[in-house]
């Protein structure tokens, strides 16, 4: 019985998010699209020409707001955009989508023969794990994402590229936001607005990096 009822207070909170309303105005596949917005727009990152890396894509809205900023004339990308997600993604015009498991280095091989070579001026994470609900387990499968997508960022960032990764206040995400400061010259904690306020989620930007390869 409080399961049914947590399905439709879920149920009717969603109905009522002015985001999922804006979202569906829009053309937007998630309400997250406007977190990342409010992200892009306060840290003034993305702009036409940029290469773009998009983890944990699915279903697009991020890829979606990516290109956005990157369409030049005619809608035409000017720039380029390379998502990937272990699920499948409809596709995005001028987006480049690769299937597969990140945390496999099968996969990362796959996602580095497709940028061939080219640095990337902003790797953005949407990527979250499955959670079991167990703290100290689901606190190191954040931190694990966090840690894959940083280590792509080092090797594949332009010296003053930047760093866009979801995290989870609460156990370890201290070590995260330590980790990343030691890397960049400047890391900043965000929670957008469209982010629901019971959420302990929260964005970690990250930016210029202090030792660039």
């Amino acid at each position: 019985m409080a399961k049914n009822k947590f399905s439709k207070d879920w149920l009717h909170q969603h109905i009522n998010d002015p985001y999922v309303k804006m979202a569906q105005q829009k053309g937007y596949r998630a309400r997250a699209a406007f977190k990342l917005i409010e992200l892009l727009d306060t840290e003034k990152l993305m702009r036409r020409g940029d290469v773009v890396v998009d983890l944990g894509s699915a279903p697009g809205s991020w890829s979606q707001v990516a290109r956005e900023r990157l369409a030049g004339p005619g809608g035409i990308v000017d720039g380029r955009i390379v998502a990937l997600d272990i699920l499948p993604m409809e596709p995005v015009a001028g987006v480049e989508f690769l299937q597969g498991d990140f945390r496999e280095e099968s996969m990362l091989e796959i996602l580095e023969k497709t940028l061939g070579g080219q640095s990337v001026d902003l790797v953005i994470s949407d990527m979250a794990p499955n959670l079991s609900g167990v703290g100290d387990a689901d606190a190191a499968r954040i931190q694990h994402v966090c840690e894959l997508a940083l280590e792509f960022s080092l090797a594949h960032l332009k010296p003053d590229g930047a760093l866009i990764v979801k995290a989870f206040h609460g156990s370890g995400f201290s070590q995260i936001v330590q980790l990343f400061k030691q890397h960049f010259k400047r890391v900043v904690e965000r929670k957008p607005k469209a982010s629901r306020s019971n959420s302990s989620e929260t964005f970690i930007v990250a930016r210029s990096l202090k030792h660039p390869g």
